[in-house]
């Protein structure tokens, strides 16, 4: 068997033990373990040793990456201190597939002391811990489906994939929102897109490039030279916006009008009626207008459409919302 093909032969045996559990898992111990988990006045506790831990690590990872309050222990130092972190209210998620890991079935007096409720993750019904959890998820990955009959690969696949749909049910029943999501991710992708504002962003006061219509072009030139923007907005005798002239219109216009360019007013060379953005809006609105348009720079106005900032496609890609 060549390599790809050993490789290929794992992902169906990983993902045919996840379909199987599927079929194993009695509906009334995933509604009990989802309602223990909806009705948690405190956090979840996801808990776990070895290769578990890790995932534990990860289903509480994106538990509270979508909505619900959670931290990992991890359950040999839980002994040694950490157990600290548990307090009433909390719900533990305990994950161990033999269920008879040391380190987890010393913390089951403390829990139930506590009254602490525990769902097991465990591929062992018959284990210490699934006799003493509240409600225990049967996770039992046959043997076969492991390296060796030992490594753990489908049995943490399956272990995830349970945490995971936990917590997405979790999600939908909280009406969790993509704006939610962003909230507790502001330095990622996501959360750029969704709270950054053109007002983060804009240039603005005396970074603002702006010329009166009635203004020569030698003018609108000097002003778009200095604020290093390669454009400058138009306004009225009111301070409206009317018009935009950009490094790409001075091309053009110099190519009409020749030398005699500068004795010409900015409202005789500008692009009238150019496409604008509140201050207020999302900066990825800002990005779809650019876009659709083909433009590179866009004017931010006020209510009143007076010209308040200017946005440049490299604010944009500096801040990563491309």
């Amino acid at each position: 068997m060549s390599i790809y093909e050993q490789i290929i032969e794992e992902l169906k045996i990983e993902s045919s033990a996840i379909l199987r559990v599927a079929e194993q898992l009695d509906q009334l111990s995933i509604e009990r373990a989802f309602e223990l988990l909806a009705k948690c006045r405190g956090k979840v506790v996801v808990s776990g040793v070895g290769k578990t831990g890790i995932i534990a690590r990860k289903i509480s990872a994106t538990l509270a990456s979508t909505g619900t309050g959670s931290i990992f222990l991890h359950a040999a130092e839980a002994l040694h201190g950490d157990l600290g972190m548990i307090e009433p209210g909390d719900v533990l998620i305990a994950i161990s597939n033999s269920g008879n890991s040391t380190e987890l079935v010393s913390l089951i007096p403390f829990l139930k002391f506590n009254e602490i409720p525990i769902i097991a993750l465990t591929g062992n019904p018959s284990s210490i811990l699934a006799k003493n959890a509240d409600v225990t998820l049967n996770c039992h990955v046959p043997p076969e489906l492991e390296p060796l009959g030992l490594v753990p690969t489908s049995s943490t696949t399956v272990a995830l994939a349970v945490g995971d749909a936990l917590a997405i049910a979790l999600l939908r029943h909280k009406k969790f929102q993509l704006q939610d999501y962003a909230r507790f991710h502001p330095g990622g992708a996501i959360g750029k897109k969704l709270l950054l504002k053109v007002s983060d962003l804009m240039h603005q006061g005396v970074e603002l490039p702006v010329q009166s219509g009635k203004a020569l072009m030698a003018d609108v030139i000097v002003e778009m030279t200095s604020k290093k923007l390669g454009c400058s907005a138009i306004i009225d005798a009111k301070g409206i916006l009317i018009g935009m002239i950009t490094d790409g219109d001075l091309r053009r216009q110099l190519q009409d009008k020749g030398n005699s360019l500068l004795a010409y007013s900015a409202e005789e060379c500008m692009t009238a009626s150019p496409r604008s953005i509140k201050a207020e809006q999302l900066a990825v609105s800002a990005l779809s207008l650019m876009e659709e348009y083909k433009i590179t720079m866009l004017p931010v106005i006020n209510d009143a459409g007076n010209p308040v900032g200017m946005l440049h496609m490299h604010d944009l890609i500096r801040a990563g919302i491309l």
